[in-house]
């Protein structure tokens, strides 16, 4: 190792007396000219023009920054770590780090008051963000060996460590930046495109990962820190967009970090939608965690089937982002949550009975519905959730308020897996069934209900999140709109466009299957009528 960091220090001096002939060269170059045209500072006014074409450098910097992830985070990081011998702890660790850095967001808001510029910060702090990134994917490259766990675990925390900390600035940037009538529909384009880009990459990445496992064994670690390196540098093309993003000039905060946290807590509406959004994270975060260990263990499905259902749920998420979008932005946010809220506890419910039929084909059947199902509510509560929180987020502190929300969703997504995996052994041992049992010359058995292990982590979240409801109806939002009016008019829309693709009779019938069948019977009775009273007078 110090024989590598000699050879380079060497080679450094070594090239010293050209890199200062190359910037003296490059002074007046194209390069810094690009850097001088980028306006860095907040503008007083944003015209039209510059807010569209600031909307789509927003989408753009959106799409490189997903494919960062794909890159860079969950199950290519996960098997990059057992790849490197990660332990179990090691494991916990990097699935903790999103939400243990979290915290610093507080820095974040100190950042924005002393120096007023959004913009700057984004873009310093996600640039520093990437570095870990590159520096994981050619290290490997500058030094014998490979990468250890630990080596990835600490580039990772600064990693997340300066991502909180621009996500933070940038959130309150795009409160500023986006039209409040705006707000739902465009979000919900960029994440629908985002997601798009994920499940595409994801798919292309794990093929070929694939690929090289079984011809190339020996270079999949190379495989994975290639990954890393070139998630790095569309990490960095994300930042150079957000530099020629407009930031419209934010208003001065005077009080200090905590008073200024604080003052969070004391408005009662957004205390109201921190405590629903607390409990609701428990609540999912207590029992989504173990779907894919339930249905692989318990059910007993094999991995593609699992990756399978995902890839379903996605694409139903997907399909209904639009219509959530545009619904959220016509009635409120909160309306769209009440509607999407009991659908996904209904899933998270529904889990907890897939193991029981005796077929494997209406267990699949019953997977994929809920998995459809769970994709389209959880579009809507994202984005929903997302948005009633830039909302109710006064425009002067929207840092502030934005932080304070994340950090407790946070917390709270953080406890409720760890009190599961607590809970696990003690669940494991303990059943509980309701049967039937009919005897006489057939012996039968009906099992209505049939808990053991992880199905008590579904029943006991489901009822959680139902609990969580009832204080989304303190929560108060300008323009909302009773549950019962959108899924009226949500209904009539449908079915306006079936009528115009298959037809109003076609439609009629789907939408009243007993009128259209005394109909039928009518028709039927009358033409017998008519065919007898024929018979007769002839």
């Amino acid at each position: 190792m110090a024989a590598n960091l000699q050879f380079i220090r060497i080679r450094l001096i070594a090239c010293y007396p050209l890199i200062k002939l190359f910037i003296k060269q490059q002074r007046n170059g194209p390069a810094v000219r690009v850097l001088y045209a980028m306006n860095i500072r907040p503008s007083e006014h944003i015209t039209n023009t510059d807010l569209n074409s600031g909307l789509k450098l927003v989408i753009a910097d959106g799409l490189s920054a997903e494919a960062m992830v794909v890159f860079t985070s969950g199950t290519f990081l996960t098997a990059m770590a057992i790849h490197m011998g990660a332990s179990n702890f090691q494991l916990g660790m990097l699935a903790a780090l999103p939400t243990f850095t979290t915290i610093f967001q507080l820095a974040s808001i100190w950042l924005v008051q002393k120096f007023n510029n959004r913009k700057l910060i984004t873009s310093v702090f996600n640039l520093l963000a990437r570095l870990p990134l590159i520096a994981i994917g050619i290290m490997p490259l500058l030094f014998s060996g490979t990468t250890t766990i630990q080596v990835l675990l600490i580039l990772l925390f600064f990693q997340h460590i300066f991502g909180d900390i621009a996500g933070a600035s940038w959130n309150s940037w795009m409160k500023d930046l986006i039209p409040g009538e705006r707000l739902g529909s465009f979000f919900s384009h960029r994440s629908r495109m985002a997601q798009t880009l994920n499940v595409t990459l994801s798919l292309a990445t794990a093929l070929c990962l694939d690929y090289v496992k079984t011809h190339y064994p020996s270079q999949e670690i190379t495989a994975y820190t290639t990954l890393f390196l070139a998630g790095g540098v569309l990490g960095m093309m994300s930042v150079f967009l957000l530099l020629k993003t407009p930031e419209p000039k934010p208003t001065p905060m005077d009080d200090k970090v905590f008073k200024l946290f604080s003052k969070s807590l004391k408005n009662k509406n957004f205390r109201n939608l921190l405590a629903f959004n607390s409990l609701w994270a428990f609540a999912l975060n207590l029992a989504t965690p173990f779907f894919a260990v339930f249905m692989m263990k318990t059910i007993g499905l094999p991995l593609s089937y699992v990756i399978g259902l995902g890839i379903i749920s996605q694409l139903s998420s997907i399909a209904s982002l639009k219509l959530w979008g545009k619904y959220s932005d016509r009635f409120s946010n909160k309306t769209i949550i009440s509607i999407c809220a009991p659908l996904y506890i209904t899933c998270i419910l529904a889990f907890a009975f897939t193991a029981m039929p005796a077929s494997g084909v209406t267990t699949l059947v019953m997977l994929f519905i809920i998995h459809v199902v769970s994709g389209l509510s959880t579009a809507g509560i994202n984005l929903a959730l997302s948005n009633i929180g830039i909302k109710l987020a006064p425009k002067k502190e929207a840092i502030v308020y934005l932080s304070a929300k994340n950090m407790f969703v946070a917390l709270f997504s953080t406890i409720a897996p760890m009190m599961g995996g607590l809970m696990a052994d003690f669940f494991a041992g303990n059943t509980l069934a309701w049967n039937i049992q009919l005897t006489g010359s057939k012996h039968m058995t009906i099992n209505l209900l049939n808990l053991q292990g992880w199905n008590y982590f579904f029943i006991i979240g489901g009822i959680l999140a139902m609990l969580s409801l009832r204080l989304l109806a303190k929560v108060k939002e300008q323009g909302e709109t009773h549950r019962a009016r959108v899924v009226i008019h949500m209904r009539a829309t449908f079915r306006n466009k079936l009528r115009r693709n298959i037809g109003r009779e076609a439609t009629n019938n789907l939408y009243s299957p007993t009128l259209a069948v005394r109909r039928q019977v009518i028709k039927l009775f009358k033409a017998n009528h008519t065919a007898t009273a024929y018979k007769k007078s002839a």
